[in-house]
């Protein structure tokens, strides 16, 4: 937070959080730890996934108290990293249906009804799962709702042309912007 404060002190213009969940605490795992494979327990709808929903709106709140707003928070960070995640990464897998129901039944309503006007990302992840992930998700019209953008990591691009990932998805669902939000150098050894 007082790190926050100084980069907010010294810009020019407000700067606009976001924050993205690594995983959910163990108790509400599949596996009952922070680490490796596992889901949330349950289904959405669930006293987990409500659970969870609420871990993002304490956040914020916690957060606010301090006069720090986040301008948005992303579902998952990486979602299918947690099928094949090292042991140790901490990390929870969702698949685009379990992203989107869990938008569409916790989430989404959570925010919407909490006090903080943070807009939701969805994805999170590489853009080889675009436009699949935009279709399961944003095809449905509650999830798509409370949907404002689709977060993409850029580890993989060159595997799947921007053309037939991020245009396709554009064209599809014009009214969500795509925003980069994960990137480095050095992630491939070679």
């Amino acid at each position: 937070i007082p790190l926050l404060r100084r980069a907010l002190a010294m810009s020019k213009r407000p700067l606009l959080l976001f924050a993205s969940p690594w995983t959910a605490p163990g108790w509400m795992r599949s596996n009952g730890d922070v680490r490796g494979k596992g889901t949330l327990k349950g289904h959405a709808g669930d006293k987990y996934h409500k659970s969870w929903a609420n871990y993002f709106i304490k956040f914020l709140d916690e957060y606010a108290k301090h006069n720090v707003t986040f301008w948005a928070v992303t579902a998952q960070n990486e979602p299918l990293a947690g099928l094949f995640t090292p042991p140790q990464a901490p990390t929870t897998a969702f698949t685009a249906a379990q992203q989107r129901d869990f938008i569409a039944q916790d989430l989404g309503p959570a925010l919407a009804r909490s006090p903080h006007r943070t807009q939701l990302l969805m994805l999170d992840d590489q853009r080889i799962h675009l436009p699949h992930w935009a279709k399961v998700v944003l095809g449905n019209a509650t999830a798509a709702r409370y949907v404002a953008g689709l977060a993409v990591h850029w580890y993989l691009d060159a595997i799947v042309p921007p053309g037939c990932s991020l245009e396709a998805t554009h064209k599809l669902f014009p009214d969500h912007f795509l925003l980069y939000t994960e990137a480095c150098t050095g992630f491939f050894m070679f």
